[in-house]
């Protein structure tokens, strides 16, 4: 999830339409965070990925591995996600690029990316809010937040408005590939995607001293063309170049 907490504020009275049509929920469930908004950052009024400049990854690398876990039922939610109308990474078109340059680069050693989440809509992040709330929901409790209580999980974990909506970031990991790459298993990290715990923490101690080296291992991959990795997520990754860092989108994936 993302460490961002900013709410959006309007550029004009298309958006405003737009953010009350689709983000009334986060409003009424983030209002507590209001006064901590960030006056620059705004929710856009693109409609389409088009508009957005959002491009599909798979139209520079056409067989990156891809296991989109929000366009199906294997995630913390246990559903799919609104938003997502296909399993799709998306992102800014420089940050694919970026992203690109990476999974080339790693297959000069055998080895490869695999994404779990790239570009989130708006609205799916207000879904997640919505999730947060209901206490009654402990489907996932087992695989996602064994140690923690579910009313803890808005703030660090689920945050009212996502890095992600800004088309920057993904949520990915790293295989090992055979020398033809024809057989790749994913590197173990020492827990699972989306696993709201301090074992999550890129540095955590307590991992394996070779899950550790596995994640320095993608930190180091993922730095070289200019992402930046959230500490608490050893996953997730930032382009630190971000080509539209104070605007979110809403465009569905499909």
């Amino acid at each position: 999830m993302s460490p961002d907490k900013v709410l959006p504020t309007s550029a004009g009275k298309r958006g405003r339409r737009i953010a009350r049509s689709v983000l009334a929920g986060v409003w009424l469930l983030a209002a507590g965070t209001l006064a901590q908004a960030d006056p620059q950052v705004t929710l856009s009024p693109a409609r389409t990925a088009a508009e957005a400049d959002l491009v599909d990854i798979r139209t520079l690398v056409p067989d990156i591995a891809e296991d989109i876990r929000y366009a199906g039922s294997d995630n913390f939610v246990g559903a799919p996600v609104d938003g997502y109308l296909a399993p799709k990474c998306l992102l800014k078109r420089p940050v694919a690029q970026a992203l690109a340059r990476v999974e080339h680069e790693l297959r000069a050693q055998h080895r490869r990316l695999k994404l779990w989440d790239c570009y989130r809509p708006a609205r799916a992040v207000a879904n997640f809010v919505r999730w947060g709330h209901d206490l009654s929901d402990q489907r996932t409790k087992a695989a996602h937040y064994p140690n923690l209580d579910k009313r803890v999980l808005l703030g660090d974990y689920i945050a009212p408005v996502s890095g992600h909506s800004r088309g920057g970031t993904a949520d990915l990991t790293m295989e090992q590939c055979d020398t033809r790459g024809t057989h790749c298993k994913e590197l173990d990290m020492g827990t699972p995607f989306d696993f709201f715990d301090v074992r999550a923490h890129t540095d955590s101690p307590d991992v394996t001293p070779a899950q550790h080296a596995n994640r320095l291992a993608l930190r180091a991959a993922m730095d070289r063309e200019g992402f930046k990795n959230y500490t608490l997520e050893w996953w997730h990754y930032t382009w630190a170049k971000e080509p539209t860092p104070n605007t979110i989108y809403d465009v569905p994936v499909k």
